[in-house]
């Protein structure tokens, strides 16, 4: 009887180191000085050391997850573009890899950041995938090759003329003095994308570099930057921003922002140097409004980068919002078309709407939970509905939406699978500790079925081999250089 007892006390024992609040201990997998663990729908990869260790780190780690990501990229690419993924491969070398070589003895960190892409493609290779280092490279400049420069490009390879759809992407708000509960930065974004693309998002990246400061942020399997840019910095910098919609400026004699950002993050000490290095070689790729918090002093900055415009506002009492249409009159009127500022039909104008209406509401009470209510928001400013998840609301939600009221046919379909994947929040004292609040899925915890969504629309079943399922998942609070992030 003794023995039996010992037995289920040993049983219960095990079963307790397995299982946390009913949820299975993610397993760490160790590669080098790097590790992974997975939870709660994230991929959490630690890397560090010299820029070509760490890649191999993050390529070997990251294998299963790139392997997926370019069978995508080869078989989407023809279908969204016409062109092979190698095209684009081929456009990435040109412009950036012989570009950074050139630049060598003005831009060392550019050619650091060649090294770990290198690494990359070598560790996914070393776990079995192929892929190269121009697939890579590519892959971290994905969103500036096919929304910037293919748009400018594409009239070379067309044989009639087309509309440029604008690009935009996610919500966001930053606050600070007053305006938060206990006068501390509050930061919280929410991504959203295409699904086929938008569900690769889910890689919680630690990087401890050989130089320069730590950067702990979300990112993208095979990404050296944040991609979704949510990010904290050993500068005690804290990071985030909304992509500015409309925006048809390019020069591909510059650098790609994938390149520029990492090296701000990495090597930017306060927010002037943020500024500075995301100026200097700018090519006006992924154009965005950047919220930037120097965590030292309190300060919050909203940054607006174009291409021959920026403005920069600072504050240490008061809230920036992000909602993917530009502020700064010169960059709306003068490098977008479109914007949707102030048309509440369209995400833009209705998104700015609300989340002035949500600051104002919880102003004084801003902190991290109430951060994760804002970014759940399904209340429709134009219809005035409550609780109407669709285009419109802070957690997007274009495949629930009939589109009813586009105001620009070039604006995405009726029920397109497009919306917020995932939602982030943390302030200065989880930063302090390196850590900030995840959740993955969408921000409000809805689930994504892709079988009842591609039996019920048709019309967008050629995406069905390539989007995941997401199920409603919890928020989860991450820290660097911990594998226990619960």
């Amino acid at each position: 009887m003794k023995n039996k007892y010992l037995l289920f006390v040993g049983f219960i024992f095990l079963t307790s180191l397995l299982f946390t609040n009913g949820q299975a201990l993610a397993q760490k997998v160790t590669y080098e000085k790097g590790w992974r663990v997975d939870k709660n729908g994230w991929v959490y990869i630690h890397i560090e050391g010299k820029p070509y260790e760490r890649g191999v780190q993050h390529g070997y780690l990251a294998a299963k997850e790139l392997k997926v990501i370019m069978k995508s990229l080869k078989e989407l690419t023809v279908i969204e573009t016409g062109k092979p993924w190698s095209f684009f491969t081929d456009a990435a070398q040109k412009m950036w890899s012989e570009k950074i070589l050139a630049s060598y003895d003005k831009e060392k960190a550019f050619l650091e950041f060649l090294e770990e892409i290198k690494g990359i493609a070598d560790g996914a290779r070393k776990a079995g995938v192929e892929i190269s280092f121009a697939d890579i490279l590519a892959w971290n400049g994905h969103e500036e090759l096919m929304d910037y420069w293919w748009p400018q490009a594409l009239d070379q390879y067309r044989y009639q003329k087309q509309i440029k759809a604008p690009t935009d992407h996610c919500s966001a708000f930053m606050a600070t003095g007053s305006a938060t509960k206990n006068g501390q930065v509050v930061m919280a974004h929410n991504t959203f994308d295409n699904f086929q693309w938008g569900q690769f998002c889910n890689l919680i990246l630690d990087i401890v570099p050989a130089k320069g400061h730590r950067i702990f942020m979300q990112s993208v399997p095979g990404y050296i930057d944040s991609q979704t840019d949510y990010f904290l910095t050993g500068a005690k910098l804290m990071g985030t921003e909304t992509t500015m919609g409309g925006f048809s400026m390019y020069d591909s004699n510059e650098m790609p922002e994938f390149l520029r950002v990492r090296r701000a993050m990495q090597y930017a000490d306060n927010l002037d140097d943020f500024v500075d290095l995301m100026k200097k070689m700018n090519s006006g790729g992924y154009a965005n409004a950047w919220l930037v918090a120097d965590r030292k002093t309190g300060e919050i900055m909203r940054y607006e980068l174009g291409l021959k415009f920026y403005s920069v506002e600072r504050k240490k009492d008061g809230w920036f919002i992000g909602y993917n249409a530009p502020l700064d009159p010169r960059i709306r009127n003068l490098e977008c078309s479109n914007t949707g500022y102030s048309d509440i039909r369209r995400h833009q104008g209705a998104r700015r709407v609300r989340l002035t209406q949500l600051m104002r509401k919880y102003n004084g009470r801003l902190d991290v939970e109430i951060g994760k209510k804002i970014l759940a928001d399904h209340y429709d400013v134009y219809l005035k509905k409550e609780n109407n998840p669709c285009s419109r609301t802070v957690d997007s939600h274009y495949e629930l939406d009939p589109r009813y009221f586009m105001s620009d046919p070039s604006r995405p379909l009726p029920y397109q699978p497009r919306g917020a994947v995932d939602g982030k929040v943390t302030d200065s004292s989880l930063a302090k500790n390196w850590q900030f609040w995840g959740r993955w899925g969408n921000s409000s915890g809805l689930a994504f079925d892709a079988k009842a969504f591609f039996k019920e629309h048709i019309e967008w079943d050629h995406l069905g081999p390539y989007i995941m399922s997401r199920p409603s998942r919890p928020w989860t609070l991450f820290k660097a250089g911990d594998p226990k992030s619960k």
